[in-house]
């Protein structure tokens, strides 16, 4: 009953929420033209429920070429990436059934190998735009703590707790912290099943 509910929820929110932001999903649309020019969006594989692959879609925040992330990283896509308006296309994926607004962040399919059996329950459900993880440290976890507490709110997941999280989400991106990991324009890559 939680699964279909959750599910009636996240249709229901994310086509609320797109109609919303039709206006600032224009403006941030033309910035992006302005700034970047095509491709608007940065696109990547994902694992999602079950480890099957999907596309996950952001607004692009880097600059195309060769270089290294922080230097590729211009003063809008840090703004978007702090004000956390670059996850916004990921209502898309909310809507097509890839993804839902609460649960573990989708990681790289190239990670599926690197996980032990216990990090691998990650994927039991869908991936989130938000999750308990990103309201407890986000990238500033480590990421055995990160598999840590995904695993939590997979044990203990509830629609009071998914309320929870939402509310938290919006003061965790007001207070704009633990965007990135020091040293990293976002975070380090997962290397194996020894973190």
């Amino acid at each position: 009953f939680f699964t279909s509910m959750k599910r009636a929820f996240d249709i229901i929110a994310s086509v609320s929420l797109l109609l919303m932001l039709i206006p600032l999903l224009f403006i941030l649309t033309v910035i992006q033209l302005l700034n970047f020019g095509p491709p608007l969006f940065f696109s990547q594989a994902r694992a999602g429920k079950n480890g099957h692959s999907f596309l996950i879609f952001k607004y692009r925040t880097m600059l195309q070429g060769q270089g290294s992330d922080s230097e590729r990283l211009t003063h809008w896509g840090k703004f978007l990436r702090s004000s956390s308006l670059d996850e916004l296309p990921e209502l898309w994926n909310v809507l097509k059934g890839e993804m839902s607004l609460v649960g573990p962040r989708p990681l790289p399919t190239v990670y599926l190998g690197r996980y032990n059996t216990e990090q691998a329950r990650r994927h039991t459900i869908r991936p989130g735009i938000t999750g308990w993880a990103q309201v407890n440290g986000r990238n500033g976890l480590s990421w055995k703590k990160q598999f840590e507490l995904d695993l939590w709110y997979i044990d203990n997941r509830s629609f009071l707790l998914d309320m929870k999280i939402i509310g938290l989400t919006i003061f965790t991106v007001l207070g704009r912290k633990n965007i990135n990991q020091q040293g990293h324009s976002t975070r380090s890559e997962f290397l194996g099943k020894e973190e």
